[in-house]
């Protein structure tokens, strides 16, 4: 892509990532929400404000990803359908933001914990196995069609989607306790839930050439899965992790 259309999607995107970040930056009025869409009934003020701090944490860095994936992208090359490839890096902003937050998250908290975890906890406690499976099912099968058309560069943008979002699940497993018990394991439950489902969405629309009818329908099939385990994973009402 030439260098004046790069800045162009740049200037753009980047655009839409700080209206987005004005429009949705996080208040006491999200966090409750969250915390209630999650399955903590009643909040109190000191878990509104850890949930604020979790949604902030990744929201932060939206306008940046949304300026910078689409410099990167273009500078390596290797992306079929530039008006796709677009699309894509919106999608993949969300689920890089998740990472950057995550890994963040790792540093210890400079407050009291108040409540500690009572036991070790894996990706199973958090996302169930249904989701794991159709997840993987569908990771397999993009990652598949893409290699069977040999279309390099989008297997390799699309496995390392998939990784950034295994990576996003196993810190929500591992990084350290914030607030109550019950807040916590729900948040770590959303973010686990929603990079499981993610991560085969976003590959799923990575942009690659089509070389036969087969693989056209291998391509939609698995996008229809990694959308319904997006869906089903993260909408309506959660459980607590906790009460499991």
């Amino acid at each position: 892509m030439p260098l004046d259309n790069l800045l162009g999607v740049a200037l753009v995107t980047g655009l839409i990532g700080i209206a987005i970040l004005v429009v949705l930056w996080p208040n006491e009025r999200h966090g409750e929400r969250l915390l209630r869409r999650w399955g903590v009934a009643d909040p109190s003020g000191a878990d509104v404000t850890t949930a604020v701090t979790y949604l902030r944490r990744r929201r932060f860095w939206y306008p940046w990803l949304f300026l910078g994936i689409p410099v990167i992208t273009g500078a390596l090359g290797g992306l079929d359908d530039e008006r796709r490839s677009t699309g894509w890096a919106v999608l993949a902003t969300l689920l890089l933001g998740a990472l950057i937050a995550e890994l963040l998250a790792l540093r210890p908290s400079r407050q009291p914990r108040r409540e500690a975890m009572l036991a070790a906890r894996g990706i199973g406690d958090l996302v169930p196995g249904w989701g794991i499976a159709l997840a993987a099912v569908a990771s397999a099968a993009i990652l598949g069609r893409l290699a069977v058309e040999a279309q390099w560069a989008a297997t390799a943008w699309a496995g390392g989607i998939v990784l950034a979002a295994l990576a996003v699940a196993a810190l929500a497993v591992r990084r350290p306790a914030s607030g109550r018990v019950e807040v916590d394991l729900a948040l770590r439950a959303r973010s686990a839930r929603v990079a499981v489902g993610l991560g085969p969405t976003v590959a799923a629309l990575v942009p690659g050439s089509i070389t036969a009818t087969w693989t056209w329908w291998v391509g939609l099939t698995a996008g229809v899965l990694a959308l319904v385990a997006l869906l089903t994973l993260t909408g309506g009402r959660r459980a607590p992790a906790a009460a499991r």
